[in-house]
């Protein structure tokens, strides 16, 4: 035996056996703290509906466990909610070209505008009205900001629709408005007009509460685009507007938001205090979002106008996620012409957002409904148990128009089940709020609120939320051959899939008032288009506005 090699060998020994030591310790460290067994296994196939055999069960625990391993890393880095999955969602159906041919917004000339012998009715004119009588200052913008903002704080309390006043902003803006178009300086028809937006919208200076206790101090360091764009425009932001906790309903810390038309109710949502202060006439415009109804609801009982524009057709930058893949931004206004003229100045890419395509907007509001190809969802119209006459009122009005309306079917999918893409998004934007077990401040705690719908979000499995959205693509690429026969169709608001089936196409969307309903609320109608047919949406359901005016209707707020 060669006793010189002996140390040698000691040394190569010990180093094994360290070597071994340590990854024993690196083993044993990445073992979970509760590691899954084979019954959890067995348990949670049930969630799933799924069944494994025994064997497979054991094959899969050193998997599983490594998974949670997995998670556990994941989870410590920080995903702030405005960070967004690197899968983008397309809306565009294969062989589907955007047009690129631009002409200049065309509106209906306003007339003539005078002051009315009561300056409050002025809260109650359109974005035209209003425009005019300021390009011809005839009222200054800061007369009728000091409007709006008396207004603002006289029936906010009743209406819970504010969230926080943004008054020295918008007398600095306003003043800026009236600087500019006494010297020429003529920005177009937003110019000098008070608005207000849903408060999940940054806006620098101010909170941003997103309607929910968690985040009710929360304060962001720059403006949303949406936010910027309007004051690029001249328009002067007067209040941050109450939504529904998270995009929810019309509950949030403040109370329920409540309709102007009855106060003892509300307003609907999410965007609960936009519809509410509209209309109400406390402000000009105001921006909501859209995921599944969140601009069509509360339109429809407040009385207002709406437009859920094409998905990625308006920036998200400084909004708050709640399903990337869905949420949408739009105005609500008093008419469809004015959902037209704040439309043009909102759409189109920043540069940031990353699903915002570009794609012009032409509108003009000539248009002759004999010459294009109207459907109805016969299904859904025939369905309706309530207010069936006016739905048969919206039928006389558009044949009367010129109108030949052509019976259609949408494409038939679970869709309602594909609303899991929807929630596992949803979960996955509020993860940190759900594990870190301040899901119990928001003000709503039911089976069907936030944060149980969060808690249940966890157990999608990523299968069936990639399935679900493969499943989307073939209903995408049906409702465009739909729409290859149609030019724009008729929906009741509620009745059917079309509300869900819609946002998750991305397909435009304008709700307008179309009578009372049997509660003494207003009822609405719904205009579809098709992707990125904004322009002649708005001119068909302007047709059909004008020759009826229920939107001129405003509840009695002196």
């Amino acid at each position: 035996m060669d006793r010189r090699r002996t140390p040698l060998r000691l040394a190569a020994l010990v180093g094994a056996l360290c070597a071994l030591c340590f990854a024993l310790g690196a083993l044993v460290q990445s073992r979970p703290a509760n590691p899954i067994t084979r019954e959890i296994v067995a348990a949670a196939e049930r969630l799933f509906g799924l069944k494994f055999s025994e064997a497979k069960r054991d094959s899969m625990l050193s998997g599983l466990n490594d998974q949670l391993i997995n998670y556990e890393h994941l989870r410590a880095v920080h995903l702030p909610n405005s960070v967004p999955p690197a899968i983008l969602f397309n809306p565009i159906p294969a062989g589907m070209k955007l047009p690129t041919v631009r002409t200049a917004l065309r509106l209906t000339p306003a007339g003539p505008v005078d002051l009315p012998p009561r300056r409050e009715e002025i809260a109650f004119y359109s974005i035209g009205q209003l425009s005019a009588l300021v390009q011809s200052r005839k009222i200054s913008s800061v007369e009728l900001t000091k409007l709006y903002l008396d207004r603002l704080k006289r029936y906010s309390p009743m209406l819970h629709c504010t969230v926080t006043l943004t008054e020295e902003l918008a007398l600095r803006q306003a003043e800026k408005a009236d600087e500019e178009i006494a010297a020429g300086k003529y920005r177009g028809p937003l110019q000098g007009i008070p608005f207000g937006v849903k408060d999940l919208l940054a806006t620098e200076g101010y909170l941003t509460t997103w309607g929910s206790v968690p985040y009710r101090g929360q304060m962001f360091a720059e403006d949303a685009t949406v936010v910027q764009r309007l004051e690029d425009a001249g328009a002067v932001l007067v209040a941050k507007l109450s939504m529904g906790e998270l995009a929810m309903d019309d509950v949030w810390f403040g109370g329920l938001t409540r309709n102007p038309w009855d106060t003892t109710k509300g307003s609907s949502g999410s965007s609960a205090g936009s519809a509410s202060a509209t209309s109400a006439g406390l402000v000009a415009f105001a921006i909501g979002t859209e995921t599944w109804g969140s601009i069509v609801s509360p339109s429809t009982v407040c009385g207002t106008t709406g437009l859920r524009p094409t998905y990625g057709r308006v920036s998200r930058k400084g909004a708050m996620a709640l399903s990337w893949s869905m949420d949408k931004i739009g105005p609500i206004c008093r008419s469809v012409e004015d959902c037209a003229i704040v439309f043009d100045a909102i759409y189109g890419p920043d540069g940031e957002d990353p699903t915002v395509y570009d794609a012009p907007f032409n509108y003009t509001p000539d248009v002759r409904l004999s010459k294009l190809r109207i459907g109805y969802l016969k299904s859904d119209f025939d369905s309706v148990r309530q207010n069936r006459s006016l739905n048969d009122s919206v039928f006389a009005t558009l044949r009367r128009l010129g109108a030949t309306l052509i019976p259609i079917a949408l494409p038939q999918y679970p869709v309602d089940d594909m609303s899991i893409i929807l929630t596992a998004e949803a979960g996955a934007a509020f993860d940190e709020l759900t594990r870190s077990g301040e899901d119990d401040l928001l003000v709503l705690q039911g089976k069907g609120a936030w944060p149980n719908i969060f808690r249940t979000s966890r157990f999608i499995p990523a299968v069936e939320y990639i399935q679900a959205n493969r499943l989307r693509y073939l209903l995408i690429q049906d409702m465009q051959r739909l729409m290859d026969t149609i030019d724009v169709y008729v929906a009741p608001s509620f009745e059917g899939n079309n509300l869900l089936l819609t946002n998750l196409t991305g397909h435009p969307c304008v709700v307008v008032p179309d009578g009372v309903s049997s509660d003494g609320l207003p009822a609405s109608i719904c205009f579809m288009g098709r992707l990125f047919g904004e322009a002649e949406l708005l001119a068909v359901a302007k047709q059909y506005q004008d020759a009826t005016g229920f939107h001129l209707r405003h509840p009695a707020f002196p």
